[in-house]
Parts: structure tokens; sequence; C-alpha cells
């Protein structure tokens, strides 16, 4: 099995270091990963100057882009032979209900399905993350899973994996979820440089909103492994027919 492994965190990040050492263990792996830390990049691709890519001691390639962009070149001129998987992580922190829109962990794997890959996003939920091993775990578990037991999916859809921050004994369990959602994002945060001039750092989150029974917030509040199938079709169309209605 050929997997290719790609995060937002940087290739070296141990999420992703830790995800490799546990999957090539039963699989061929390329990584091909952000120079550097690129949270929150989501799906976007670089257009405004040449992307260059390096050879780390481990193996890892590097990238200076997004991860969208490491997924997207390894796909489509890289890799002399395309993986059968990609994976995505082991993202420092969840990636629940809102969060999907931003995160570039679930940007990668999208990629991925956008070029006719299966793909798993991989997140743990802490921002301060300490069982790397116990989600490695899980991807290696669902993984095998869809070696021997196929798993039917629409061509449009991925796995948004969250994991909690445990000991892989002392997880509860696994659930198939829905995204909830977050309040709105707090204040933006001002601040002055150097020069007296004022600057600006994007506010944290919102608190959890819709984070009842069913939701991915719930799963990993009660110490569940959360699966949430994202669709990559953004259409709404359950109001496809109201709107041409309207319009005419």
């Amino acid at each position: 099995m050929k997997i290719l492994v790609s995060n937002d965190d940087g290739y070296l990040a141990p999420g992703i270091i830790c995800l490799a050492e546990t999957l090539q263990k039963f699989a061929d792996i390329t990584v091909i990963a952000p120079d550097r830390n690129r949270s929150g990049a989501s799906n976007s691709l670089t257009l405004d100057h040449t992307l260059r890519i390096n050879k780390a001691s481990n193996g890892f390639s590097y990238v200076n882009g997004t991860p969208t962009d490491c997924v997207h070149l390894a796909m489509t001129g890289l890799l002399e032979e395309l993986p059968d998987i990609v994976v995505s992580g082991i993202n420092a922190g969840a990636n629940l209900g809102d969060d999907v829109l931003y995160s570039g962990t679930v940007a990668a794997a999208m990629e991925g399905r956008f070029l006719g890959l299966p793909a798993l996003a991989i997140s743990l939920a802490s921002f301060t993350p300490k069982h790397y091993a116990t989600a490695a775990k899980v991807a290696e578990h669902l993984i095998e899973r869809l070696q021997t037991k196929s798993l039917s999916l629409p061509s449009n859809t991925i796995l948004n994996v969250n994991v909690p921050d445990l000991p892989w004994d002392k997880l509860t369990g696994i659930q198939i979820t829905r995204l909830g959602s977050r309040h709105c994002a707090e204040a933006a945060i001002k601040t002055e440089d150097q020069f007296g001039l004022p600057v600006y750092w994007i506010g944290p989150a919102g608190g959890e909103r819709d984070s009842g029974p069913g939701t991915d917030f719930n799963a990993i509040n009660q110490g569940f492994v959360s699966i949430t199938p994202l669709s990559v079709d953004l259409t709404n169309h359950t109001v496809i027919d109201n709107l041409k209605d309207w319009l005419q």
C-alpha cells in the first residue's frame, strides 16, 4: 500500500513524524509537507511565486508553500506512482465544527480527494498534545480497516478524524458524527509595532455553540474518537428549487 502523508504544521512537527513512523511499519509512505507551520491556510494554492521542493535528512520532502500545494504537486508531477490514499496530520489541535473551513490539515486531505483518492485528516484535540501515538494508532486502525473491509464513500467525501488527547486505553470508543458549530470568533487583538503603528492579531476561535449529542464536539468531550464525513461539494442542494422559484 502506498500512502502520501502531509500536514499543515510543517515537516518538522512531531505529529507528522509520529504518523510517518507508525504508517511505515505496514505501508510505503511518501511525506511531502510545508517547510513551516501553515495552520489556517485552508485550500489556498500559491500562485504568486515559484515553489521549491527540498529533501530533509529523514527522507521527508518539504515545500515553501501550503498544504494544498504539497498534495497538488505530489499528485500532478512529483510522484512516479500515485498513492492509494492521502493522510493529513497529525494536527496539533482539533479541527471541529467551523474549524474545517480554515484548516490546512483538512485542506490537504480535500486536495487528495479532488484528485481522485480516498483521504483522511487526523487531528489531536489539544494545542499542547501529549498522545500523538494514540492518534497515529487510530490512523493505523482506520487504514487497516479500509484495506480489509471496503468502504463505499461518495467520490467527493473525505473523513475528518479528531482524537482526544488521551492514552489509547483511555479512549471511550469511536463515533460517527456531524459537524457542530462555534460562536463567532472573539474580537481581533490590536497592538502596536515598534513604530507605534497599529497591528492586529486574529482573535481566538469562538466557544462551542452546537455541541450536543451526535456532534464532533460532543464526541471529543466524552472521550470518543470523532469521524465526520465531509463533502467536498459545498452546494446546498435543498434550496436550489426555492432559488429557481425566487428568481422567476
